[in-house]
């Protein structure tokens, strides 16, 4: 039983990961669409990677900076859309606008479920936005809805609610008096929607014969808003002022919005001088390190290679996930150095092979193979994962590395391979030089679907009248209605 509760608390986390990083991506998008130019502000924002026994406290940020008018948007993903955020009035880290600017953006967006999976999560297209300014303003004036949780002690999380009236469905506004009515679009219906919620007056935000989506905020204590301009405006030289601030925020988005701009003797010196200030923040000193390195230049790298052996694995774990967005021949070779090191922490080195993945350099096949025969079963799994990832672009010399493998070699390849799908009969078939080999080659083609690959089985047929009959084997078993049947 404890086994199964703990699965199911690793599904749910995993769960509220993924919706958070849907509605991010969303948000991201609809930016791009309003011409801004965004890029992730806070790592892992749009990633269902979870790290489990290393936990990174990184620098509170919001989601996403606009590089060009540099407006900050936080992406909140809500599988029932309010204004509601967790707030602590003990610790000031914990409070609900802690990092932000009074210009910024609260991004909304509605996610629901998309198949059976933790991570199928689809979200709407509708993004609304609200400035950070007008939150507090009603919070300060405590013009909002406080829910303590039941059962916890002072100190824990609470909810803020701003109040709100959502539409359900889409519709047309048709009376606003004391409450919003509106017609709904599939069968007419009026839908009617108080104005005030727990003596709180709500302002409304359409007007009458507006048209309303569904999930759309239609009145509110704070303006709501579906777009803003990119006024433009910041350039590299405004981002070398900002990491002088005494923002830490300001700071390390400074750091990083600078690899975004042409390479200038100016920038790289500003970003050098910061790598090199021992006294500021180590995650800030990383993100001015790898705008270095993006900007094709090398002066960062001995810098990396303290961070991989940093006192702290949180800092090491931190530039192993950094490495891996850098797309240079240098990061690659820092991040197979780390993962064939034995020396190092399993999850670093996992970590690491993760890393290797994101970047799909082909440098990194031999490692990721390497390492199959590795006692630690995470960095093993993490290599397979990242060879799947690989495969879609290596696999004939993924293939290739098949034969001299040993047992676990040829199963992780196998896996890789299998779950890529993208390998012919006759590439696997070269490589079929013993019973061992035969017999993954035949798990490989056996585990695709059948009508992707039926037209290439005769060739194996002529080869080895063994394997092609274990492969037509698999295939019936796997496409029987019992293969997928439970006991429960």
């Amino acid at each position: 039983m404890a086994n199964r509760q703990s699965f199911k608390t690793d599904v749910s986390f995993l769960e509220k990961i993924s919706i958070g990083a849907t509605g991010t991506k969303k948000v991201f998008d609809d930016l791009k669409r309003q011409t801004h130019a965004p890029i992730e502000l806070e790592r892992g924002s749009m990633s269902f990677k979870i790290w489990k026994g290393i936990k990174i406290k990184r620098v509170r940020v919001p989601d996403i900076l606009c590089v060009k008018c540099g407006k900050r948007v936080e992406s909140r993903a809500k599988t029932k859309l309010q204004i509601t955020m967790s707030h602590s009035i003990a610790s000031p880290e914990r409070g609900w606008d802690f990092g932000l600017n009074d210009e910024d953006f609260i991004a909304l967006v509605s996610c629901k479920k998309a198949g059976e999976d933790p991570t199928d999560w689809k979200a709407s297209d509708l993004v609304q936005y609200i400035q950070v300014n007008y939150l507090r303003k009603v919070f300060r004036d405590k013009k909002v809805i406080t829910e303590r949780p039941k059962g916890v002690e002072e100190g824990f999380e609470t909810r803020i609610s701003w109040p709100c009236a959502v539409a359900s469905c889409d519709g047309t506004v048709v009376e606003i008096n004391n409450r919003i009515k509106f017609k709904r679009t599939e069968d007419n219906r009026t839908i009617s929607l108080s104005l005030k919620k727990k003596n709180i007056t709500i302002k409304p935000i359409v007007t009458v014969n507006g048209v309303v989506k569904q999930d759309q905020i239609i009145a509110s204590v704070v303006p709501v808003i579906q777009d803003f301009k990119c006024l433009g405006g910041r350039g590299a030289s405004d981002y070398q002022k900002m990491l002088k601030s005494t923002s830490l925020s300001e700071r390390y988005a400074a750091a990083k919005a600078l690899s975004y701009f042409p390479k200038d003797l100016q920038v790289i010196k500003s970003l050098l001088e910061k790598m090199g200030d021992s006294k500021d923040h180590i995650y800030i000193r990383l993100e001015a390190a790898s705008s270095i390195l993006k900007l094709g230049q090398k002066e960062s790298i001995d810098f990396f290679k303290e961070v991989l052996r940093d006192t702290y694995l949180e800092n090491r774990l931190e530039g192993v996930i950094i490495l891996g967005e850098i797309n240079s021949s240098y990061s690659a070779e820092l991040l197979i150095r780390v993962l064939l090191d034995k020396e190092q922490h399993p999850e670093i080195r996992a970590g690491a092979a993760w890393a290797l993945g994101e970047l799909k350099n082909k440098e990194a096949l031999q490692a990721l193979v390497t390492v199959f025969d590795d006692i630690n079963i995470d960095v093993r799994s993490e290599s397979a994962r990242s060879l799947f990832r690989l495969a879609e672009i290596y696999s004939k010399e993924i293939i290739g590395l098949f034969p001299k493998g040993s047992e676990d070699v040829r199963a992780g390849i196998s896996w890789a391979l299998s779950k890529s799908g993208n390998f012919s009969v006759k590439d696997l078939s070269s490589v079929m030089n013993d019973e061992n080999s035969r017999k993954w080659v035949a798990w490989i083609i056996g585990s695709q679907k059948q009508e992707k690959f039926i037209t290439q089985i005769e060739e194996l047929k002529q080869k080895d009248k063994e394997v092609y009959f274990a492969v037509t084997v698999l295939w019936k078993i796997l496409s029987s209605w019992v293969s997928d049947l439970d006991i429960y």
